[in-house]
């Protein structure tokens, strides 16, 4: 097959183990950087140029899109999707997963745990937002922070009121989520590929951070999880409509919460954690599902 792999550095661990599980299987990858692309919108004749030259026709597109450049990241996919090219996750899935609000209006659509959020602008009056979570402490976030960046613990009601009323004065939006206790600084990170867990892991935040992230110093090992945990996550991939993604879980007292579903979920903490050839596994999964024109959406919405 001939695969395109769309990412900004193709030296990260993830994009290095992608290109070589594909080459091992014998098939030819091309490393695509989206932000040099140029597409050229033209009736019934789409195309993308790459450094000076139009792209080859790609049996399927592996789309590993950074958080700052999604827009335009999705605008180059969306294309390739036009010309017939198969996503591993399609363009207007990976828009919805980055939107954090409209991300969990689905996930509470479809019934999927989730802790108590409160999406917000106007933040006078914090204590009425703090009262519809049942008080603090919870967690404050900017919706456009990724990796635990903009994400802020108000441990007690004034300092809840605080922040809240802090991000305000910046004319920002906001989610306030409760605060899971139980969960003790830990998530649950799993990798859902087509309607299967593969992979799963447990992260904990370093010492005296409640963030779980493995940017920030956190740490990860291999876990077992429950079916009920297994059901959310596979649960959580389809109401965004990813194929391929990280679901992150917290274990609350009332089971499991989706606190993020990644469309481009790291694969150097997870395989390291667990052995697991996940890179392979899609690659394979690409194999058995990429047909040409295989897309719901066809660069649409």
């Amino acid at each position: 097959m001939k695969l395109a792999l769309m990412c900004r550095n193709a030296e990260l661990y993830s994009h290095k183990r992608i290109v070589e599980a594909a080459e091992a299987r014998g098939h030819d990858i091309d490393v695509v950087d989206h932000l040099r692309c140029y597409i050229n919108i033209t009736s019934l004749r789409p195309t993308v140029r790459y450094r000076g030259e139009e792209l080859p026709y790609f049996d399927a597109v592996i789309p590993r899109i950074g958080a700052s450049v999604t827009f335009y990241g999705t605008a180059v996919l969306r294309q390739f999707e036009m010309m017939g090219v198969y996503p591993v996750n399609e363009s207007v899935a990976i828009s919805r997963s980055r939107d954090k609000l409209r991300s969990l209006q689905l996930l509470a659509r479809k019934g999927v745990g989730l802790p108590v959020t409160v999406f917000a602008h106007r933040t006078s009056r914090a204590d009425e937002i703090l009262d519809m979570i049942g008080g603090a402490p919870v967690i404050i976030k900017l919706l456009e922070g990724t990796q635990g960046i903009g994400v802020v613990l108000g441990e007690t009601q004034k300092a809840a009121e605080s922040i809240i009323q802090a991000f305000g004065g910046a004319n920002t939006n906001i989610l306030v989520q409760e605060f899971i206790k139980e969960a003790g600084g830990e998530d649950i990170r799993c990798i859902v590929l087509g309607e299967k867990v593969v992979a799963t892991m447990k992260r904990k935040g370093k010492e005296g951070d409640f963030r779980s992230n493995i940017h920030r110093g956190g740490s990860a090992e291999k876990v077992k999880i429950t079916p009920q945990e297994r059901t959310t996550a596979v649960a959580a991939a389809k109401a965004m409509g990813l194929n391929f993604c990280g679901v992150d879980m917290l274990r609350s007292n009332h089971g499991p919460v989706v606190m993020e579903v990644n469309s481009s979920p790291g694969l150097e903490g997870m395989e390291k954690a667990t052995g697991i050839d996940v890179a392979d596994q899609l690659i394979d999964w690409i194999e058995k599902n990429a047909k040409p024109g295989k897309t719901k959406t066809r660069g649409k919405g």
